[in-house]
């Protein structure tokens, strides 16, 4: 049947509403395709629900050639689930978390591993029931701190989650690879460009995981890529990192005089007016004190040697800390410390010494990779107003570890070798997980083995955004005008539009119209009758079906204005040349 946009439920907006600021944002809404209802939360209107059903189904067609099956959970689950994996306290505030009238706790679920895992513990118990590959597309719950860009990053959105379950590793590995080909097909299909990056697994859990991050400067993701195929997260990425250099012949190290220098610049300013040689930050050694809170409530003091052109990157701090909640150490953390010499600050370890002087903090010192054994540093003395020069990392100081939460810059050398990376912006579309026995583990989930003996199910998690992809593919796809919707995706196949004023354009219009719906096409027809044909031309640059046919002035003769808003090109044509057409 033909859809009539006379009685159609679409309000079109000619303002941008308050408050959006990247175009698919604006356009989803002003369009009629989604309301909003609170912050990072929508209504799905005709249109939507038509783009991402659309969607949908190349996920459901490429997850049945993978060989998944689909289910369905609630979005509501209880408590001692998640509790039994730790995942109840690891995701800290982003858990939307309820209570129902008799006091059980339940959440809205940001994922599904521990339903999924229960549901096979359930009903499968011997290896011969494996491999299986399960999955569903269903609303996500996560409280984030800074909802933003309309559906790129909401409280409430729509996920593919996908989970593998084999008897064996050799099986996960084959799993994998079915469902990371099947992601290569889906992108392709929705004309995506990707990057697939080495990732953090976060509060996932699990070995290897890998994203696959859309290119765009409106990306909430920095990734870096080498010219020989390295790629990799900002999160993920490990720092190649220096021999050790021998350092028997090394000078000694050397307390000076280094007044009003608490910031690297300052140092190094003095360093050169004062010492021999010409320094850079680099040859500075920045300690930086940050305040680890831990699940259990506890705060703890760290330190941490970076090199002194280098800043803490802090979304590599919250993973290399993770679970624990990282800030900048605050004023009262340095009064109850008054060790921690604020712009003075040295290395030392725990229970280690510096300079022959035994600490007495017992707070722990990590260091960046790159102060590796041998090397040699300006750094804080521990003293006010104080510095040290040939300072010796293994010899005058030693770390209680190495830890990865300096930036990462372009130029930096790939840690397999394939050379120096660039640094570009992405958008999360997918992640691949191999969880291995974590949520198995936890929940008890065996099957026995060909020998008959219990043995504890290796797991995989897939992931897709199905809504954040739809926002992906209107932030690609549209001018000044409005949507431009890729065929594949639009929810509609053709527009017509009845132009003129004379009843005579309503009438082949109309007929024109169910001549498409009878040779298979989806048609929304403007039939509108008290609107100029401006608005109406308008609305149909707005809402963004890529072809669009308009009814008008030679309606009578039988001619017709086929539009094609990918390329801008009008052609006039009979209504059997359009027909045609659009039909081949």
């Amino acid at each position: 049947m033909v859809t009539r946009l006379s009685k159609f439920f679409l309000r079109t907006l000619r303002e941008d509403p308050a408050g959006a600021e990247v175009a698919s944002h604006k356009l989803l809404i002003r369009a009629g395709y989604i309301r909003p209802q609170a912050a990072g939360i929508f209504a799905w209107l005709p249109l939507g629900l038509r783009v991402k059903a659309k969607i949908e189904t190349v996920v459901r067609e490429e997850m049945a050639e993978a060989g998944a099956q689909e289910v369905h959970f609630p979005a509501l689950m209880p408590r001692e689930a998640y509790e039994a994996t730790g995942r109840w306290e690891e995701y800290g505030d982003l858990l939307f978390r309820l209570q129902d009238r008799k006091g059980g706790d339940y959440l809205l679920a940001p994922t599904h591993e521990e339903a999924f895992t229960l549901l096979v513990k359930d009903l499968y118990s011997s290896y011969k029931d494996l491999p299986l590959t399960i999955y569903q597309i269903q609303d996500k719950y996560r409280d984030e701190a800074r909802p933003r860009a309309g559906l790129l990053r909401g409280r409430e959105f729509t996920m593919k989650d996908a989970y593998s379950f084999d008897a064996s590793d050799e099986g996960l590995d084959e799993s994998y690879q079915a469902q990371r080909d099947a992601y290569e097909r889906i992108f392709q299909r929705l004309g995506l460009e990707y990057v697939i990056v080495q990732a953090d697994a976060g509060a996932m859990g699990g070995s290897r995981s890998e994203e696959f991050l859309h290119p765009t400067p409106v990306g909430e993701d920095t990734f870096v890529r080498s010219a020989g195929g390295y790629a990799a997260n900002v999160e993920a990425f490990t720092t190649a990192a220096p021999d050790a250099v021998p350092f028997d012949d090394a000078a000694q190290p050397v307390i000076f005089d280094s007044p009003d220098t608490p910031t690297i610049e300052t140092l190094v300013a003095h360093s050169n007016a004062h010492l021999d040689g010409d320094y850079t930050a680099a040859d500075t050694l920045k300690n930086v004190v940050l305040a680890l809170t831990h699940l259990d409530g506890t705060r703890e003091l760290v330190v941490v040697g970076i090199p002194g052109d280098r800043d803490v990157d802090e979304k590599r701090a919250e993973v290399a800390f993770a679970p624990a909640e990282v800030e900048t150490a605050t004023a009262d953390d340095f009064e109850n410390n008054p060790l921690l010499v604020k712009g003075y600050i040295g290395p030392w370890s725990a229970t280690g010494a510096f300079l022959g002087e035994e600490s007495a903090t017992g707070i722990r010192y990590l260091v960046d990779p790159r102060v590796s054994e041998g090397t040699s540093w300006i750094t804080g003395a521990n003293v006010d107003q104080k510095h040290a020069h040939s300072v010796v990392a293994g010899r005058d100081f030693f770390a209680d570890g190495i830890v990865e939460i300096a930036n990462v810059r372009a130029g930096d050398p790939a840690p397999d070798g394939s050379g120096p990376v660039e640094l570009a912006r992405g958008m999360e579309i997918g992640h691949v997980f191999q969880l291995g026995r974590k949520y198995a583990e936890a929940l008890g989930l065996k099957v026995l083995n060909e020998n008959g003996k219990l043995v504890t199910v290796t797991m995989g998690s897939y992931g897709i955004g199905v809504t954040r992809i739809l926002a992906i593919i209107a932030e690609l796809n549209n001018d000044d005008k409005g949507l431009i919707w890729p065929a594949s995706v639009a929810p509609f196949d053709v527009q017509v539009v009845a132009a003129g004023r004379d009843q005579v354009a309503f009438d082949v219009a109309e007929a024109f119209s169910s001549q498409l719906e009878a040779a298979g096409l989806d048609v929304l027809y403007d039939d509108r009758p008290k609107v100029s044909p401006g608005v109406k031309f308008g609305d149909a640059e707005l809402v963004g079906v890529p072809k669009i046919v308009i009814v008008g002035r030679g309606a009578a003769e039988g001619q017709v204005e086929l539009w094609d808003r990918s390329t801008g090109e009008r052609d006039a044509l009979s209504v059997d040349e359009a027909i045609a057409r659009l039909t081949r």
